[in-house]
């Protein structure tokens, strides 16, 4: 199913069981991707949640698209065009808003899955906008505090509830970056859980089961 009404294009898997309100899972594509990417795996995700998969606002080529732009030969500071990003935050925080009033979704369990740009971008809005967002799987990226609001820190994480992965042999996000994020969301008090696996910039399989598991024990 395809919408294009709301501020940002994107596919919908119905819940296979259709309650009053059901939990969502909204997938956020990394650079040069799009909607179709993460959403390829959308029939093994559990059958209760809409699946929601926006593509990114940014067009590089045909059927590639990107959420801000990036400096590949760049250190982490100078990686990501920040006021891009930013502003990709802002959309895809409204953007939940939108869906939440458009799809019968229960805005209590709002969950972002986000891969390698749509990682970073996960995190920046949970931790930007935690009473938006209940939990985020954020696989092959890294948190950048730049793209998250002012004083974020002062936000109540006490909901909030984050796996993050990482492939530990990543040629394009170096997982040096990755392992930074789990001391300032533990000295923020948010439960998360950390895993790596031997792969590149991908989601291996025991990721995924890993993180499918998770999204149950966390439900």
């Amino acid at each position: 199913m395809q919408v294009k009404e709301l501020s940002l294009y994107h596919l919908v898997r119905e819940p296979k069981v259709k309650l009053d309100k059901n939990p969502v899972l909204l997938l956020l594509h990394g650079y040069g991707s799009n909607e179709e990417d993460l959403f390829s795996f959308a029939s093994e995700l559990p059958e209760e949640y809409y699946v929601i998969s926006a593509r990114a606002p940014y067009s590089l080529m045909y059927n590639a698209y990107a959420w801000y732009a990036i400096n590949f030969d760049a250190d982490e500071k100078k990686f990501s065009d920040l006021d891009q990003a930013r502003s990709s935050r802002e959309l895809v925080a409204q953007f939940i808003d939108e869906v939440i009033v458009t799809y019968p979704i229960d805005s209590q369990k709002v969950t972002l899955i986000g891969f390698s740009q749509g990682c970073i971008l996960s995190y920046a809005i949970a931790l930007s906008y935690p009473q938006k967002v209940q939990r985020i799987v954020g696989m092959s990226g890294y948190f950048n505090e730049d793209i998250a609001v002012e004083n974020y820190q002062t936000n109540d994480f006490s909901n909030l509830k984050i796996f993050a992965s990482h492939g530990n042999v990543d040629q394009v996000v170096p997982v040096d970056w990755a392992r930074k994020a789990k001391p300032i969301l533990d000295k923020l008090g948010i439960e998360n859980v950390y895993k790596e696996y031997p792969v590149g910039h991908g989601v291996a399989p025991q990721n995924f089961f890993d993180f499918r598991n998770w999204l149950k024990e966390t439900e």
